[in-house]
């Protein structure tokens, strides 16, 4: 009696384990397609935001073009003679009456005085005076004013 208690209790335990054994099984699997899922999400996560980065270098690359193309096109425009001669005299002498103004005298007087405080109120040589005059501005403004020459000119060209 005792044996067939213990051989049935034996008998059950080896039927469960294969289901046990299935259990343990779908779990790990379970674990797994949820890491995947996880991973699947990371991955689409960069592939969405790698898709609105390219969007958004290619809409500012339009811009760009656009606003190039845009200049290009006032530039011309702003050339177009009227055939009112004093108007056309007019317009051909604003850009050279302004740069004469700004850059040459204002401009200029401005350095000057700065240069007679550098020199008379701090002691400054004449040479140091003018290194400290020459800065990173001072070089923008100079390369400013040859592009906006130079290059004007080869935008009217084409």
């Amino acid at each position: 009696m005792i044996e067939s208690l213990v051989g049935s209790l034996f008998g059950g335990l080896f039927r469960l384990a294969p289901e046990v054994l299935k259990w343990a099984d779908r779990k790990d699997e379970r674990k797994h397609e949820l890491s995947m899922f996880d991973k699947q999400l990371d991955a689409d996560k960069l592939k969405g935001d790698q898709a609105l980065l390219l969007a958004r270098t290619q809409a500012d690359a339009s811009i760009g073009a656009a606003e190039i193309q845009a200049i290009i096109e006032a530039t011309k425009a702003q050339a177009a003679q009227t055939g009112i001669k004093f108007v056309d005299a007019f317009n051909a002498l604003m850009r050279p009456a302004i740069t004469f103004w700004w850059v040459i005298v204002l401009y200029s007087a401005a350095l000057t005085s700065r240069f007679a405080v550098l020199v008379q109120q701090e002691g400054a040589t004449n040479l140091e005076a003018i290194i400290a005059l020459w800065g990173p501005d001072e070089k923008a403004i100079v390369a400013s004013i040859i592009s906006f020459w130079f290059v004007d000119r080869s935008l009217r060209k084409k």
